[in-house]
């Protein structure tokens, strides 16, 4: 059974998605509800014992068809990959879980719909070849645009509307660069991409990296890099919450792209194409922590500073990403985490917070006091504190070792600079909506007990708050972790020999 481990996390979801289209999951929401939440909570099973298995064993690759790489389909789970896996299982374990409380009845199929996302995530993470991780996104991206659409309105249509189109042109892009890439090189294997781009001569060189900037541009309108992150906000902001919790990992597929395609394909050994990407990659990572942080000051609800905030943390992780460092990359891993989870919990608490202030919703201004003030304030407090930076939780260790891994980089002088300026901002726009929103009140109404939060939708939440804490009390192990994942993504020619043996 463990030969086959790796590819359980990509057929539990689509196994869980079809099950609950068909009789009789189909019509009846809570059988579905049950369905969906036990298959998610199989699925993180199975997400971390695939982690433990490669932790204890080194990386596995599974051969779809028993195709061997380079000429079939495989699944490549090392520590990196694993690790994300685990973490889409889990994040949407706790969306299936607080959906159960009454979202998923204002659309059709959102059980389904989260499951085949969870395939595309899951699938994009694990996959070893370029093609395959067009064919994820895509699977990915379908789900996404329906589920942006679920329990929508007018103004929920157009920001759909606008992703759709940026992300189909997108789309369009990708296979143009793939078939480039596929032209030049004569396969488009990853392994064996990063040993032909090696070779490369003359014109092929200039196609190469027209092929590999082409991918660049990409990956920057998946992970909302500058200037194609104008989309992010206004998605994230109207989508539903248990919506945009989900969608926080959807940023970090491509970030992880570039981490993959920059360090292994075109990374230190790629000949006259090594870290071509890197000089852009530095300049428009700062520039997208500068604009992310401006929005989170400009915001004027809780949903749309939280989706500024997504953009400075991807800002954040492009910059670790083009250090192209050992130190740098588990800085990367540690942040993507944190920011993830405390990135999804924010989301669910301005959910809350938006229902039980009646009229004002999540508006960062005077209103309504809410129904549940030690709860919401609680966790609203364990967030800001992780999501700014300081101790004793996850975000300050993971803000030093950012800090320390750019030390030495070659834009160092920029980056801090910028970083710390942006989490004074950051600090200021979050210390500023808590304190309105919990203790500026109107006086003119009481608390709206009604829309007190259900039983599902606090579990969910405090799964998602309490990781932050956990990551410090278990801080040795989990950077470890982070530092051993990092490494073996810089183990060039150790991934060469797992995928393509002694070729």
């Amino acid at each position: 059974m463990s030969q086959h481990l790796t590819s359980l996390p990509v057929l539990l979801p689509m196994l869980a998605a079809i099950l609950m289209l068909m009789p009789p999951c189909g019509k009846n929401l809570k059988i579905r509800r049950y369905v969906s939440v036990f298959m998610g909570l199989l699925t993180t099973a199975v997400s971390v014992s695939l982690l433990a298995f490669v932790k204890g064993n080194s990386t596995q690759v599974y051969a779809i068809g028993d195709w061997s790489a380079p000429f079939g389909i495989v699944l490549v789970a090392d520590p990196l990959s694993t690790l994300l896996v685990s973490l889409t299982s889990f994040l949407g374990l706790v969306c299936a879980l607080y959906s159960c409380a009454g979202d998923d009845e204002q659309g059709s199929f959102f059980h389904p719909l989260l499951h085949f996302l969870v395939l595309g995530v899951n699938g994009a993470f694990l996959t070893g070849d370029a093609f395959n991780l067009f064919v994820f996104f895509e699977v990915l991206l379908i789900a996404s645009y329906s589920l942006l659409m679920h329990g929508g309105d007018k103004r929920n249509t157009r920001a759909a509307l606008q992703y759709v189109i940026l992300n189909l042109v997108g789309s369009s892009v990708f296979l143009i660069a793939l078939g480039i890439l596929y032209g030049t090189l004569g396969t488009l294997n990853m392994a064996d991409m990063a040993t032909r781009v090696m070779e490369l001569q003359g014109d092929d060189v200039y196609l190469a990296k027209i092929g590999g900037l082409l991918l660049l541009v990409v990956f920057a309108l998946k992970g909302a890099l500058l200037p194609l992150h104008l989309w992010l906000p206004n998605t994230y902001s109207t989508a539903m919450p248990v919506v945009a919790a989900l969608f926080a990992i959807m940023t970090k597929v491509g970030v992880y792209s570039m981490m993959r395609v920059y360090t292994l394909i075109f990374g230190e050994q790629a000949g006259e194409l090594s870290h071509m990407a890197q000089h852009w990659l530095w300049w428009l990572a700062l520039a997208t922590i500068v604009m992310g942080a401006i929005g989170v000051l400009a915001s004027q609800d809780l949903r749309k500073m939280v989706a500024n905030l997504v953009v400075v943390s991807v800002g954040t992780l492009v910059a670790l990403v083009a250090a192209q460092t050992v130190d740098s990359s588990a800085a990367a891993i540690y942040y993507l985490v944190h920011s993830t989870l405390v990135s999804a919990a924010l989301f669910l608490i301005a959910d809350l917070v938006g229902k039980q202030r009646g009229k004002v919703s999540d508006r960062i201004t005077a209103g309504r006091p809410v129904a549940q003030p030690l709860f919401l304030g609680g966790a609203f407090i364990f967030a800001a504190v992780t999501v700014i930076g300081m101790p004793p939780l996850s975000g300050f260790i993971g803000k030093v070792w950012i800090l320390e891994s750019t030390l030495e980089s070659a834009h160092g002088h920029w980056f801090w600079p910028i970083y710390l300026i942006a989490s004074l901002a950051v600090l200021v726009s979050v210390s500023k909506a808590g304190s309105t929103v919990f203790w500026h009140h109107t006086g003119k109404g009481e608390a709206n007990t009604e829309e007190k939060a259900h039983p599902v939708q606090i579990v969910a939440v405090l799964m998602l708050v309490a990781a932050s804490p956990l990551m410090v009390i278990f801080a040795g192990p989990v950077t470890d972790y982070a530092q051993f994942a990092a490494v073996e993504l810089h183990n060039f020619y150790g991934l060469i020999q797992h995928v393509l043996g002694g070729r």
